[in-house]
């Protein structure tokens, strides 16, 4: 399952059932669980965690050394998850010691070829980064979020669970879950109402999702004001948690 043309350092620890292409690079202190296929020309350093049955294409740099000034050779880490899709020319750089040491990929994530995820980011599951979307350091991007093609998100930034980034929108604020932005800046442009349904959410939590917007964006009210009301409606919708604990605890602003 390893082609003779591979370089494999000895220090690496594969499954039997990985299977290496046409000269491609596996560094020190990789780890590679059963099924995950690398391909040709591409090269992981460590160290570095992979899961089962990942499909990584040719020419991907992962795990390399973070673009960061502050980083002085400290043995930081990448960890991927299970089922992920990692395109031609994606760059997967490791944590800092700034941070937590660690960047981290989940399960089941499309990340398109030409994409970029910075040191220190948090990825979850379920996650689309069209062509060419860029992470600075530090983002975290949770589940079932879409990146649309040449996306750029600036560092620090959170992009809530089923929110929809369209083609070229440029990021320096947070977006809220289900919500959909676009732009340079990015401002908001409704709900994820197609997504949410692709999902199986029901129509009346897509209607309530859609309310809950219209008093946060629409509604002319303080912020406090409309998260009081967005949580008299979440008896009747609990999906509307993630959407008042995500702008409660948000630091950096909300995209407006």
């Amino acid at each position: 399952m390893i082609h003779p043309t591979a370089i494999i350092d000895s220090a690496a620890e594969l499954d039997a059932e990985v299977e290496i292409e046409a000269f491609a690079i596996i560094g020190a202190g990789v780890q590679i669980g059963a099924g995950t296929r690398i391909g040709s020309h591409s090269v992981l350093r460590g160290p570095l965690r992979i899961g089962r049955d990942n499909r990584i294409f040719q020419f991907a740099s992962i795990g390399e050394d973070p673009q960061d000034k502050k980083y002085q050779g400290e043995p930081t880490l990448l960890e991927i998850g299970d089922r992920n899709q990692i395109r031609e020319f994606t760059t997967l750089h490791r944590g800092t010691v700034q941070d937590q040491g660690i960047t981290k990929i989940g399960n089941d994530n499309l990340l398109m070829a030409y994409t970029h995820v910075a040191h220190d980011c948090r990825i979850g599951n379920q996650v689309i980064m069209a062509n060419a979307a860029s992470l600075g350091g530090h983002v975290e991007i949770q589940d079932w979020a879409i990146l649309g093609g040449f996306t750029i998100v600036h560092q620090f930034c959170r992009i809530g669970a089923h929110s929809f980034c369209a083609m070229g929108t440029v990021l320096n604020q947070n977006v809220p879950p289900y919500v959909i932005v676009s732009g340079h800046p990015a401002v908001p442009r409704g709900i994820n109402a197609e997504g949410l349904r692709r999902r199986d959410f029901s129509m009346l939590t897509i209607q309530a999702i859609k309310r809950a917007y219209r008093l946060f964006y629409m509604a002319d009210l303080k912020r406090d004001m409309a998260l009081d009301q967005i949580r008299n409606m979440v008896d009747a919708t609990p999906e509307l948690d993630i959407f008042i604990d995500f702008i409660a605890a948000s630091e950096r602003g909300i995209v407006r």
